[in-house]
Parts: structure tokens; C-alpha cells; sequence
């Protein structure tokens, strides 16, 4: 199993804070925690309230992820798919499919045209 570089990782959290801050004004800050080839997403509410959102997996290429959405009602992760059709995507897709659920955004689902 591949595990992503540092630089991997600096890319990762900048590239989810600009689409955080381009899409999804609700959130204060997307926080991402690695640990081996996966990725940690939390997103934190200008109230301080914290919302796990989603898992990605790296696969040996910073731009596609494998995507796996958390589920409050398991208190874990289930692998998913994608609006795209796919299981791995780009992180901002994954951050939109996310956050179209927990934030309650159904217009996220479109694929990314940009």
C-alpha cells in the first residue's frame, strides 16, 4: 500500500480549504488528519461544532482518492460512490458529496465542471 508524501499532504489541505472556502461558506475550516494512506476529514462550523465527513484513501496519485463517506448512525466509514459513478475522484469532489449530505446541499451531487 502506497502512503502519500509530505507534499502530498500540504497539496491535500490546501487544495480542501480552497474548496471549503469556494463552495461551503458554512464551514470555519476543514481539517484533515492522516494516518497511513488515508485521510481524515473534519469539518468545523463557525460555531466550534465538528462534523466528520469523510475518509479518502490514497492510491499512489495525489489527484484521485479512493472516497468513503462517514455514517453517523455506524460511527465509522463505508466505502462509496461518487456522483461521478466512481469510488475514488478528486478530494474536492469527495468534500462536495460530503458536504452536500451533512450540510444538507443536494446541488453539490453535480460533477465538477472545473
Amino acid at each position: 500500500m502506497a502512503f502519500p508524501l509530505e507534499s502530498t499532504k500540504v497539496s491535500l489541505r490546501q487544495r480542501l480549504r480552497a474548496r471549503a472556502g469556494e463552495r461551503w461558506p458554512q464551514l470555519a475550516t476543514v481539517r484533515v488528519r492522516h494516518h497511513g494512506a488515508f485521510a481524515y476529514l473534519t469539518g468545523e462550523l463557525a460555531d466550534g461544532t465538528t462534523l466528520p465527513l469523510l475518509r479518502l484513501r490514497y492510491n499512489g496519485s495525489a489527484t484521485t482518492w479512493g472516497f468513503a463517506i462517514y455514517r453517523a448512525s455506524r460511527d465509522g466509514y463505508e466505502d462509496s460512490i461518487l456522483p461521478s459513478g466512481y469510488p475514488f475522484g478528486t478530494p474536492q469532489e469527495a468534500l462536495d458529496c460530503a458536504c452536500g449530505l451533512y450540510l444538507n446541499d443536494a446541488t453539490a451531487w453535480q460533477p465538477l465542471t472545473n
